[in-house]
């Protein structure tokens, strides 16, 4: 079940594209936060160099978007929530939330001006559990 809505996030008041699937949390977690990953996820970076194979706060780089690299920061990362700044401006935070049994909720918040990349994000949604449930 994918959801958009407006929810109160450590960031401030956010959207939140979400999706609940059938795979276990720490199994989706891990996918997000290996950034040699991101490009089979993310519909737009196509390139990732990063201090850390696997995300911490702290963690600095830089990801290809459309054939342009710019520099990132991952201002938080704890409690299965990551954040991110790209170029100095915030970004999006992604998050997982353990549900009963093997199921999850994948959930990107994003600033309430962000609501353009809605639908990149509905589609790293479905990305990300094409390649949870494969």
């Amino acid at each position: 079940m994918t959801r958009l809505r407006t929810a109160h996030t450590p960031d401030g008041r956010r959207l939140e594209a979400s999706h609940v699937l059938e795979a276990p949390a720490a199994d989706a977690w891990e996918l997000l936060v290996d950034t040699t990953r991101w490009p089979e996820w993310s519909p737009l970076v196509n390139g990732v160099e990063s201090t850390d194979r696997r995300l911490r706060s702290g963690t600095t780089g830089r990801v290809r978007v459309s054939g342009v690299w710019l520099s990132f920061r991952i201002t938080d990362c704890s409690d299965r929530r990551w954040a991110w700044r790209i170029s100095g401006l915030p970004i999006a935070a992604h998050r997982v939330d353990d549900l009963e049994g093997s199921r999850c909720r994948i959930v990107f918040e994003l600033p309430l001006h962000a609501v353009g990349s809605v639908p990149v994000c509905l589609r790293a949604l479905e990305r990300l559990e094409a390649l949870l449930v494969e």
